[in-house]
């Protein structure tokens, strides 16, 4: 394997960026620029800005970031799993069913302290 291989993923990234850039510097160059006041104001939601930028989240927000991720991982996981489910035998059977087993313990135990539950 030489190095040769990798010249037309090399070639992909060159012109995907040169053709990226140009867009960019394009889009600057020939599209309006007139910022006043109320354009350049944060936006949120609709209403004036209120409260401190760096005020804190509940924890909520980030237990249902890690359920998502949780379950993102599963679905990759299980994708490849799902592909090759007749060569695996029952061996990949039964690991995918402990793998399985243990995500849905992990499951009823978040949904029995509430975690899931939005007050």
């Amino acid at each position: 394997m030489g190095m040769q291989e990798y010249f037309p993923v090399l070639l992909f990234i060159i012109i995907g960026s040169v053709i990226g850039a140009a867009l960019l510097m394009a889009g600057r160059l020939l599209g309006p620029n007139r910022p006043y006041d109320e354009k350049l104001s944060p936006y949120e939601c609709g209403f004036e800005a209120f409260g401190d930028t760096r005020m804190k989240f509940d924890v909520r927000y980030y237990l249902v970031a890690i359920l998502f991720i949780m379950f993102d991982l599963e679905i990759a996981f299980l994708f490849p799993w799902a592909m090759a489910n007749g060569t695996v035998g029952l061996v990949g059977f039964w690991t995918v069913m402990v793998f399985l087993a243990i995500l849905t313990v992990g499951f009823i135990y978040e949904w029995k302290k509430g975690a899931l539950d939005w007050e």
